[in-house]
């Protein structure tokens, strides 16, 4: 029984994120072969590529066991103002997507997550005392520890944030306003093409000192190494929310109303 229950995981999880860990895999192949690629040289690439990684998938992953008492918190804040959470009935969505969770959820998380990293690196070229603010962006060869914890900072805010308002519209809540009696869809005004427009635009602006092809291989690089982690993110995130999906909806105390005909 234990075997065919592993085995039954191990068959979702490569049907559900097998092609994430397949592009994991080219990744760390493709500069043992020629060279360099995704930042990574020769056979360093092997673990380096693990490594990076397990590290931006694990502090994705981590916060979402944050998300009950954030929730807790928040179904009391809408309590006090003007406004309600409501459930509408039948519009649930905690099926797996591949167009969901595959496409608009990762790059979502990539867009927002560059749109986060460009405000944020002036902060960091402070800490580090670095004058080009490319070469911020750029991973180094050399261990900085600051340079470590705004990368985490930057990952733990971006997946609460988008834990968050995931978990909002995957349960069908809505906020309700009493004055004007409109309900309006949470997470989805974050939108997905836009955070990636401002996000890769946001990134662009650091990389004057480079050409334009070079920018553009950079920031291929990049979203290839942030691809898989939010991938994985996303899968994670839905399987929290099929297990967790009643308490959540408790913790924010929504009203359940029946969808319109």
């Amino acid at each position: 029984m234990v075997h065919l229950i592993r085995s039954k995981h191990f068959h979702r999880w490569t049907e559900e994120a097998g092609h994430a860990f397949l592009i994991l895999m080219i990744t760390m192949i493709i500069p043992v072969l020629s060279g360099e690629f995704a930042f990574m040289r020769g056979w360093e690439a092997i673990y380096r590529g693990f490594f990076r990684f397990f590290r931006i998938a694990f502090f994705l992953c981590l916060p979402l066991y944050m998300l009950l008492p954030i929730y807790s918190k928040l179904g009391f804040a809408f309590r006090k103002m003007k406004g309600a959470l409501i459930q509408i009935e039948g519009k649930q969505e905690l099926d797996f997507h591949p167009i969901k969770h595959w496409l608009f959820r990762p790059f979502q998380g990539i867009g927002i997550g560059l749109l986060f990293a460009s405000k944020l690196l002036g902060v960091l070229q402070i800490v580090i005392g670095s004058t080009g603010r490319a070469a911020l962006f750029l991973p180094q060869s050399h261990f900085q520890l600051g340079r470590l914890l705004i990368a985490t900072g930057i990952t733990v805010l971006l997946s609460l944030f988008l834990s968050a308002l995931w978990t909002m519209d995957d349960l069908g809540i809505r906020y309700f306003n009493r004055e004007d009696y409109e309900i309006k869809m949470v997470g989805k005004y974050v939108g997905t093409l836009m955070p990636i427009v401002f996000g890769l635009y946001g990134i662009l602006g650091l990389f004057g000192e480079f050409s334009k092809l070079q920018t553009l291989v950079y920031l291929f690089q990049a979203v290839v190494i942030l691809y898989p982690p939010f991938t994985v993110f996303s899968i994670v995130h839905l399987h929290f929310v099929q297990r967790k999906a009643k308490d959540l909806s408790r913790r924010l105390n929504v009203e359940k109303r029946r969808a319109l005909a």
